[in-house]
């Protein structure tokens, strides 16, 4: 019979402990045997000391066996989950998803809320009218059979491990561990079911990772991990210096997702959502060289097919699919506000500090400081200049979208995440690196 005490002690010191001893703690903490206060030491010992693989591995199983596991064998095919560490502007499941069904695979993707910067996958699908995120899941399986895309809630019980450790970590001050984030992460990606896991991990001042260094090795023990269970697993590091795409706010970035399925988005998120799509495609064996996957992603776009598996699933969960062809249909906040460059000397953008754009964003009501916050689906930021671009005086550089509340500190966030070279100044990339 194992102690708390002694296992904390065991960690605390640098020793490794076993499967069994891991499960005495996460099982003990999940049945309301073991308190907070033992817990939070253990966590605190694991931020120090840190898990080597054999332990991260030991770690994610044991949660994904402390809830519920999600069995997709009724749907046919190859399925694959697609998952973003988050960002500020990160829609790509909405794009991703569509693409993806659209060429072949099947998407039964599991999402949740936001809790940061902007809304969460669900938060952004419930900017469209009557959209159902909850479906059960006879009618989740069929719909993925029928259409072969489907983005719903995650089940209450999957995990609940992680979501008593998250909360833990959130308050404890250990939530930058690698170990700890690759179990939460790879126990829910494991509990729910893919044949398959494409994963973007995100990199920079708007994400949880804000060196490439640590964010690289974040990548390798999810990828081995999933190796480990038995799931091919593909991570791909983006960058997350600056907002994604042009949009930032749950209504805005649907409509911004909605023009890249009609081949019309922002240059560097397109370049993403066809790149991680042709992971996709890839991994699953849909196409057999990454020249073939992003020709199957031009053919899907360009012929209307991926756009038309979105409006089916919009349609299938209950939502209004004239949505694609009228945004009017869905919330905006009808009150905006100009950013302009004010400076006579002509300059270019060196930098975009994601997360002030995003702190900006939550201020507006976009985001959420605590859980039980409401969203305003209809507020947010778009940014009119990137990295690199050039601007001269009188130019907008962004418009917030606001119910006109706290305009001036979103305003002044907004200002002060700029900064400007009178150099030219490189576009940045958005693909850094894939590890497979």
């Amino acid at each position: 019979m194992f102690r708390a005490v002694d296992l904390i002690t065991k960690k605390r010191d640098g020793q490794k402990l076993t499967r069994e001893e891991l499960a005495f703690l996460i099982n003990g903490y999940v049945n309301n045997e073991i308190p907070d206060y033992q817990i939070s030491a253990f966590l605190m010992a694991i931020y120090f000391v840190g898990l080597d693989f054999e332990e991260m591995t030991a770690l994610t199983e044991v949660m994904v066996h402390s809830g519920d596991m999600i069995d997709l064998s009724p749907i046919k095919g190859v399925k694959v989950d697609k998952h973003s560490t988050g960002g500020v502007g990160d829609k790509t499941s909405l794009v991703v998803g569509p693409i993806c069904a659209a060429g072949g695979v099947k998407i039964a993707k599991m999402s949740g809320r936001g809790l940061g910067h902007t809304g969460g996958t669900l938060d952004k699908l419930e900017s469209i009218p009557g959209y159902k995120i909850e479906l059960d899941s006879q009618a989740f399986f069929q719909q993925v059979n029928d259409i072969g895309l489907s983005i719903i809630g995650q089940s209450a019980n999957i995990t609940p491990a992680d979501k008593k450790l998250y909360a833990l970590r959130d308050v404890t001050g250990t939530i930058e561990s690698i170990g700890l984030i690759a179990a939460s992460i790879m126990s829910k990606k494991l509990a729910s079911g893919a044949d398959y896991i494409v994963l973007d991990v995100k990199v920079g001042s708007g994400a949880f990772m804000k060196e490439v260094a640590s964010a690289t090795k974040l990548a390798e023990a999810m990828v081995s991990i999933g190796k480990a269970s038995g799931r091919k697993t593909v991570a791909t590091l983006t960058d997350m210096e600056q907002p994604l795409g042009n949009a930032i706010g749950n209504t805005l970035e649907v409509i911004e997702a909605i023009e890249t399925l009609k081949g019309k988005g922002p240059k560097d998120f397109a370049e993403l959502c066809y790149n991680l799509s042709a992971e996709v495609f890839l991994i699953s064996g849909i196409a057999s060289s990454m020249k073939d996957a992003l020709a199957l992603v031009d053919e899907v776009i360009n012929s209307g097919k991926a756009l038309e598996k979105f409006k089916q699933m919009v349609e299938r969960q209950g939502g209004n699919p004239k949505v694609v062809e009228d945004y009017s249909l869905m919330p905006l906040a009808t009150h905006t506000v100009e950013l302009f460059y004010r400076e006579d000397q002509e300059a270019y953008v060196e930098h975009i500090d994601a997360l002030k754009i995003g702190e900006a964003a939550m201020i507006l009501g976009a985001g959420r400081a605590k859980k039980e916050d409401q969203i305003d689906h209809g507020v947010g930021i778009v940014i009119h200049k990137k990295v690199g671009e050039k601007v001269k005086k009188g130019e907008k550089i962004a418009t917030l979208y606001t119910s006109g509340e706290y305009i001036e500190e979103a305003l002044s966030l907004t200002h002060d995440a700029y900064r400007f070279s009178e150099t030219k100044v490189a576009p940045r990339p958005i693909i850094i690196t894939s590890i497979r």
